[in-house]
């Protein structure tokens, strides 16, 4: 029933945003995003209390608080993928008004993805448990690299470029847009457009997120179904953030330093059992009594949610300066956005600009 009720919402919602998307050509707006933000999050919270409620009493609470617990986490390290769309699209110059269109078809392929992802992971987890451990070990070192060492938001314009000259070894691909369109028909062939390169780009800088945030998941359950969803719910409202917070992004100075002790706090509760194993190995089961081998799934919610707050709220007071360039990437951004509302030039059409003008090279 749980299966069935999952998949009739997400359908149901992912259809009708579709066909509501299908309608407009202009950029989705901060109320419109607003809008769709709140009916994911609400969407998610009513979920949670339906697995309350249809689950049986003596797992049902327990279940509900991995789910909230699950989507928090996931949720939260989406808005790496954030910075890196902005960046994106950004590169790319991809006009605001075809962002959304990249990002639904982007985020249906990771809903496609993350089940690979999951269902493979849950596989090797129950067949080899000891797994578990390597992946709370990575996620202590990838919590203390974004607490100390943070990211180099270079990385991305290189693997931009290896996306480029990669697919373009397979895929023949015009200089220039075709409106939404990812395949155009240039003298009667047909060949991909700069959309489609920014599609693959968001197809996997998805992948390598999951990197981390499949893992943090499986360190609160290793129920399939808690797994999934949770995702799905945090991955599926991605899209209505980033057009709420992208002007914002670059000010949460303090959230990667959060999401770093999260990441942290989650692998060190999955290496915990390994770790009482090893000290009663050892003789010294004493040493260590203080700490418990299992924390228990409400306090995992409460840090998750106390240093997420904190981060968000210590941004909010103490403001960050944007990243040198960015400035420059905004303004474009900008000035590509007055092109398409027409309010000072019509952008060149198909054919018109100079190679490479709409798109990288």
């Amino acid at each position: 029933m749980l299966w069935v009720a999952f998949t009739a919402i997400v359908t149901v919602v992912l259809v009708a945003d579709l066909y509501i998307g299908s309608k407009k050509t202009e950029a989705m707006s901060r109320r419109a995003a607003l809008g769709w933000t709140m009916l994911w999050v609400s969407l998610a919270c009513g979920f949670g209390a339906f697995i309350w409620l249809a689950i049986e009493h003596d797992r049902s609470r327990e279940a509900a608080m991995e789910f909230f617990t699950a989507y928090i986490i996931e949720y939260s390290l989406s808005v790496d993928n954030l910075f890196v769309f902005l960046l994106l699209f950004s590169a790319f110059k991809v006009p605001q008004a075809w962002q959304h269109r990249v990002l639904f078809w982007g985020i249906f392929g990771a809903v496609v993805l993350r089940a690979v992802f999951i269902f493979a992971g849950t596989a090797l987890l129950q067949r080899f448990h000891f797994l578990i451990y390597l992946f709370g070990a990575f996620l202590l070192y990838t919590g203390v690299k974004l607490v100390f060492g943070g990211e180099d938001e270079q990385d991305v314009e290189v693997s931009e470029n290896r996306i480029v000259r990669f697919t373009r070894r397979f895929v023949p691909v015009t200089d220039h847009y075709d409106g939404h369109h990812f395949i155009t028909v240039v003298d009667g062939a047909k060949k991909a457009t700069p959309l489609l390169l920014v599609l693959v780009a968001v197809e996997l800088s998805d992948v390598v997120f999951a990197l981390d945030s499949i893992p943090a998941v499986f360190g609160v359950s290793l129920d399939p179904f808690i797994v999934y969803t949770s995702n799905i719910f945090a991955i599926l409202g991605l899209r209505s953030l980033f057009f709420l917070l992208a002007g914002a992004l670059f000010g949460l100075r303090f959230l990667k330093p959060s999401l770093g002790i999260v990441l942290a706090f989650v692998g060190a509760k999955m290496c915990l059992p390994l770790l009482h194993w090893l000290a009663g190995k050892a003789g010294q089961a004493d040493a260590i009594s203080w700490l418990p081998e299992h924390v228990p799934t409400p306090v995992s919610l409460g840090v998750v949610g106390g240093f997420l707050v904190g981060g968000v709220a210590l941004s909010m007071l103490f403001p960050g300066k944007k990243p040198e360039g960015v400035e420059a990437a905004e303004k474009i951004k900008e000035d590509i956005i007055e092109a398409v509302t027409g309010e000072h030039h019509v952008p060149p059409a198909r054919g018109d600009e100079p190679p490479g003008a709409a798109g990288p090279g």
